[in-house]
This record gives C-alpha cells, structure tokens and sequence, in this order.
C-alpha cells in the first residue's frame, strides 16, 4: 500500500468539494434543459464515460465480486435510484431560485447520517451528538415556524444523500466502480425516457449544434472526476478530515446564491442556518475530543 501523502491528499479533496460546490454554474449554463432530461443525460453520459474511465484506471476484481454477489446489484439498482432523485432535486432547485435550500439539505446531511445510524443501525449517541441532532431539527422547526411549510428541497437532498450512504454500505463496492454500475442500472430508464419523449429538447437534431449540447455531454466527465479527485483523498487522509472538508460545497453554494444568484437572505433562513451551524460545530467539536481521546490525528 503507497505510503499516506496528508499534503495531496488535502489537494485533491479541496478539487473534489470545489467542484461539487461550482456545480451551479454548471446547471445554470444548460438550465434551458428541464431538469428531468438533464438527469437522463448525465446518466447516460455519466455510464459512458465511466465505462470509459474503468479501461483506464483498473479495479482488479470488482466484477467477479459482483457476479459472485448477485444481490448487490439489487442494492446498487436501489441506491442507483436514489443518487438520481438527489440529482433532480439538486438541478431543479438550482434553476428555480432555490440554491440556498439546496445548501442547507448539504449542511444538515452529516446530521442525517448521525441520526439514521442510530435508528437504522443500532448507534448510540453521545451527548454532544445528541445536542447537534436537537440544533438541526431546530433549524428545520424554524423554517417550518416561519415558512408555514417543510423545507422540502433541503430534507429531500439530506435524505436520499443519507440513505443512498446507508445503502452502499451494504455493497461493499469501490467508489468508482459502484457509481458506473448504478448508471449502467439506470440507462434501461434513460433511454426508455428518451424513445417516450421525442419531442424533447435534446431529441431534436438542432439541439446538438448548439453549445448546451457540449454542456450536456461534459456530464459525464463533470460526474465523474470530482468522484475520482475524492476517492484519491481519501487513501491519504483520514476519513473524518475528509468529512470536514465537506463543508466547503455547501458553502460555496451558498455564497453564489446570495452574491452571483441574488437569492434573498431572509432572517428566518438566516435562523435556520445558524442553528444547523450550531449543529455542524457541535458536531465537529464531538469528532475531535473522541479522536483525541483515541490518540488520533485529524
């Protein structure tokens, strides 16, 4: 095993969240596509290309794991439909105004995962995880309070993020591999949805002449990398470094809301997200007194 380089490992992950964190610009450079035929295509592209990049960058025996384990391709086909529903719901809020909800869903996705370990696998908590789960349900409250309604975009993007977490720990599955077999899974869905709609945007033969058609195709590619930059981070640091680093997405998100975008601020979303910040330090402050405890680095 290659010797841990803290310094590329922390390159490489700030590529990874940068990425995720620019990807408004991305969507917002097709948003004349509607949002359901942007995640057909980065499907598509996202298969073809990862298909692609696995000639490439090998993973000595992933498919015969696979074919030995059949019931894994049941559990990626299921957590292949929940990375797609956090894609629709990440795009469509992007386009439609709702960029500081779609922050928000990522602030409080640690949170999640916190909670659906301890009701779905049996965790305990300790008390200052129980502190970070009450401020978050708090921000959520406030929104509720304030709004009148369910801030549904930002629970939508926390849960099926969450789940989609909790059910690839159960196809113990390389990143990039698992990624490419849940596109592959749902292609049957993204060309059946394309053969259905021939009056889409991008069935049209003039569409691809059109530099939104490049954009499109870069789906791939845009998909992929960040995924690759991440898995790289990953061998040299360790993992709770790389969960602080996550951080930095949703904040980029943020920033462009308000200053590119020119998302209204409101002082009851403001309440909101300084409690899931309440939450998020708590939480941190949690990880690096248990590590400490440990004799663990950060």
């Amino acid at each position: 095993m290659a010797t841990a380089n803290p310094r590329r490992g922390y390159i490489l992950g700030l590529i990874a969240y940068t990425i995720w964190g620019l990807f408004p610009l991305y969507f917002k450079a097709i948003a004349a596509v509607p949002a359901l035929e942007i995640i057909v295509h980065r499907a598509l592209w996202s298969a073809l290309f990862g298909a692609a990049l696995l000639l490439f960058w090998k993973h000595p025996g992933w498919w015969r794991e696979l074919r030995d384990n059949p019931r894994r391709f049941a559990v990626l086909g299921c957590s292949g439909l929940l990375i797609a529903s956090n894609w629709l719901v990440y795009v469509w809020a992007v386009n439609n105004g709702r960029m500081l909800e779609a922050s928000l869903g990522y602030y409080i996705n640690p949170l999640i995962n916190v909670l659906l370990g301890l009701l779905l696998l049996g965790e305990r908590l300790r008390r200052l995880q129980w502190l970070a789960v009450g401020l978050a349900a708090l921000g959520v409250l406030q929104q509720v309070w304030q709004l009148g309604s369910l801030p549904w975009v930002s629970l939508v993007l926390a849960l099926t993020f969450g789940f989609y977490g909790l059910i690839r720990k159960q196809a113990p599955v390389a990143a990039l591999p698992g990624l490419v077999v849940e596109t592959w899974l749902l292609l049957p869905l993204a060309l059946g949805w394309l053969l259905l709609h021939p009056a889409a945007m991008t069935s049209q033969a003039s569409f691809w002449s059109t530099p939104e058609a490049f954009w499109l195709i870069a789906a791939g590619p845009i998909t992929l990398v960040p995924l690759v930059c991440f898995n790289a981070a990953a061998r040299h640091l360790p993992y709770t470094t790389l969960g602080f680093l996550q951080y930095l997405a949703p904040t980029l998100v943020l920033l462009q809301a308000i200053f590119l975008f020119g998302e209204h601020f409101a002082p009851a979303t403001l309440a909101s997200f300084v409690c899931i910040w309440a939450g998020l330090l708590v939480y941190s402050v949690d990880i690096w007194l248990s590590l400490r405890r440990r004799g663990q680095s950060v």
